[in-house]
């Protein structure tokens, strides 16, 4: 399982003040209120940067770090993502998983017959979309719906799947 959830990269700076841009990676860029800190992946290792301020312009977060006021100080962050660890997500509910710990798993049929590796998470407007690609490089998209999701067993690294009528060809 994955530690660390990417919630961000930094794009640019923003300002004189040591504000930066950030392309919000999470589905709902408003849970960066709630955030008091972020890590910074360094390049040798993680650097805790705790949040003095959150905006919002366009598509864009616009943070400001503690003991960063000017543009020198945060310049050596542009291109770089932003981390925060699991105990600091947002918490989900029954039936709901992080992105990060689906990608990777193993899905097999409900007969337990394997089909291939999820590979990927669409995010649609009515429900997620997941792309498995089979051992013979073939393409299955499965909605994220209970009539195909059977079980998910994050630990077991295991989704078993079943298949509506016309989803395997």
């Amino acid at each position: 399982m994955t530690e660390n959830f990417r919630v961000g990269a930094i794009t640019s700076t923003h300002g004189l003040q040591g504000e930066v841009k950030v392309f919000p990676t999470t589905d709902d860029p408003a849970k960066f209120k709630k955030l008091k800190r972020v890590y910074l992946e360094s390049g040798s290792g993680m650097k805790e940067l705790e949040i003095a301020g959150v905006k919002f312009f366009k598509n864009m977060v616009i943070l400001k770090f503690c003991g960063h006021d000017r543009i020198e100080d945060v310049q050596p962050y542009k291109g770089k993502d932003l981390y925060v660890p699991r105990e600091d997500a947002v918490k989900l509910g029954k039936d709901e998983y992080y992105i990060a710990d689906l990608i990777g798993l193993a899905v097999v049929l409900e007969d337990g017959t394997p089909l291939g590796t999820l590979d990927n998470v669409l995010q649609t407007g009515a429900n997620d979309v997941y792309v498995v690609h089979t051992s013979g490089k073939k393409e299955i998209l499965i909605p994220a719906i209970r009539q195909c999701v059977r079980k998910v067993d994050i630990a077991g690294g295991i989704m078993q799947v079943h298949l509506l009528e016309g989803m395997d060809e």
